[in-house]
């Protein structure tokens, strides 16, 4: 994962010289495997691993469709996420209930 992560923080650093804004899909053709690789709504990376059996056409498609359902799914997350937190009075802070006396008492 740190490895994929890694390659798409290079990628995007070369996006950027170049004048991209992104380049959001790679694709690493190797001897037996390849990787093709997706940032979702800017916020996950799709990894997809297969072999010769399965055409880079096919894979597109496919990974179109998912990073669509995907993209959607996160979205709804982060919506929801951000809603707590105005549930919760503005910024997050988990410990922001926890008093000096309560810190006192649990060490004491």
């Amino acid at each position: 994962a740190s490895l994929t992560a890694g390659n798409v923080a290079a990628t995007d650093g070369l996006a950027k010289l170049l004048g991209e804004r992104e380049f959001s899909i790679l694709f690493h053709e190797g001897e037996h495997e390849n990787l093709h690789i997706s940032v979702v709504s800017g916020k996950a990376i799709l990894v997809v691993l297969f072999d010769e059996r399965s055409s880079l056409g096919l894979v597109r498609l496919r990974v179109k469709k998912a990073s669509g359902e995907l993209g959607s799914v996160i979205e709804d997350i982060v919506a929801r996420s951000q809603q707590q937190r105005g549930l919760a009075g503005g910024g997050f802070a988990p410990f922001a209930e926890i008093t000096d006396d309560d810190i006192d008492a649990l060490f004491n």
